[in-house]
């Protein structure tokens, strides 16, 4: 997103957003996305240098970044993130899951169970201990936002992804139970499946494709981030931000 500048209507001033696979792709692009429109983004993936980079794009923008260098593997850690958000900052807005394994295509009666393993831990695991670290914290919020982000292999079965379409699968679900709990509540809870976008999983899944073809990071990262203002009313839907 270079170029990028801070919003002139900023409609995030103040807010407090957390973004996971923040070193790259989707996610980097929506953490800088958030923090155009005037939101402190707390970054986490597992790459400092990626990180360190995102941050200085951000504070050339104007805008605030807090990093979290933390493999979403180490759950004891994740289980610590809330409580240090709110003694930092009292609550969190917005939370956007971005981060995901593709693991390796194949039969799934040829899986490696530590590929298998990993796959699940980035996305469900994980997922899972940060939605409960977090939804006290956005529920403090006037106006708590989150986002998990699918993909539509959970949905429809399609050979040879099978950790990632199971771990996409679980996301979609804890997604709606998420939000079938907190229906009367001010915190809005959506999935959002961006589609086909130039990202190096993507690359990885496939090898042939040509990336000039796919919409970029930032192209979905400014749609994306319309899910997250205060004013977006939606709660337990799917997004499909795939093209027409």
């Amino acid at each position: 997103m270079t170029g990028s500048t801070l919003s002139p209507t900023a409609r995030l001033t103040g807010r407090v957003a957390l973004v996971t696979g923040a070193s790259r792709g989707i996610g980097a692009a929506v953490a800088e996305q958030l923090a155009c429109e005037g939101a402190h983004v707390v970054l986490i993936a597992r790459t400092l240098g990626a990180l360190e980079e995102l941050d200085d794009r951000i504070k050339a923008l104007g805008g605030a970044a807090t990093l979290i260098p933390q493999d979403l593997m180490e759950g004891a850690k994740l289980d610590s993130l809330g409580p240090a958000l709110y003694e930092r900052f009292g609550r969190l807005d917005i939370f956007v899951h971005a981060a995901a394994q593709l693991g390796t295509l194949g039969p799934i009666a040829h899986s490696d169970p530590r590929d298998w393993d990993r796959v699940m831990g980035v996305g469900v695991a994980a997922g899972m201990r940060l939605i409960r670290t977090t939804d006290p914290l956005l529920r403090r919020s006037d106006a708590g936002r989150a986002l998990l982000l699918t993909d539509r292999v959970g949905r429809e079965a399609t050979a040879y992804w099978s950790a990632y379409a199971a771990a996409k699968a679980a996301i979609d679900m804890m997604g709606r139970t998420w939000a079938a709990e907190t229906l009367n509540t001010s915190l809005r809870v959506n999935l959002i499946d961006p589609g086909p976008v130039a990202t190096s999983l993507r690359a990885k899944a496939f090898p042939g494709e040509q990336p000039e073809s796919l919409r970029t990071p930032a192209d979905v990262a400014r749609a994306i981030v319309e899910f997250t203002v205060p004013a977006c009313a939606l709660h337990g839907e799917l997004i499909d931000l795939s093209p027409a």
